[in-house]
């Protein structure tokens, strides 16, 4: 697939806002302890994917009511969904000076958070979801590893956009649910 930067400065790609908060002294001490033991980009980029994909469950397998979106708050809290998961993986990469980008699938009907990361010159997606309860996908350079991919007999796709910034769908469906229940209710169902 050939992705599309939503956009075209590499430089929106590194940068904090509200959401990816990676100035946040939250995700700067997450961030610092990862790279002290990381001896390259690349490590540490792979540390920071395993870091989300395990020290962060996904709260629809531990059933935490929780509904986080903001990086800082995903890492303080230990919890999110896969948009949030994406978010807390975006600004632990950026803190370091990786580009980062979010991105997304629509799966059985549903709005699914990916993270692109930027080595060599070329976008490469990882999933810090990880799959399924506590699935633990590789984070990969070489050829996507995704544990979930478009069913072809279905509506299922991948979006080609990469996005600096949460899409303002799943920003708001974030923000306005009081709890989980309700975030699955209002989970948009395409962008």
């Amino acid at each position: 697939m050939e992705f599309i930067q939503q956009d075209p400065e590499l430089a929106a790609y590194l940068a904090a806002d509200d959401v990816i908060d990676h100035d946040h002294p939250v995700v700067r001490e997450v961030a610092a302890d990862l790279a002290r033991q990381a001896a390259d980009s690349y490590v540490y980029a792979q540390a920071a994917y395993e870091y989300v994909r395990d020290a962060v469950p996904h709260s629809h397998d531990t059933g935490d009511p929780r509904v986080t979106w903001r990086a800082s708050d995903v890492l303080r809290q230990r919890t999110g969904i896969c948009y949030a998961k994406s978010h807390a993986l975006v600004a632990l990469l950026r803190a370091e000076d990786i580009p980062a980008a979010l991105c997304y699938q629509r799966l059985e009907g549903v709005v699914h958070g990916l993270v692109a990361v930027r080595f060599h010159g070329a976008w490469h997606r990882q999933d810090p979801r990880g799959g399924r309860y506590g699935g633990s996908v590789p984070f990969s350079l070489a050829g996507e590893r995704l544990p979930f991919t478009p069913r072809q007999e279905s509506s299922d796709m991948d979006y080609p956009v990469l996005y600096a910034v949460p899409h303002p769908m799943v920003l708001e469906a974030l923000r306005k649910a009081p709890d989980r229940a309700r975030l699955w209710k209002t989970l948009p169902t395409s962008l």
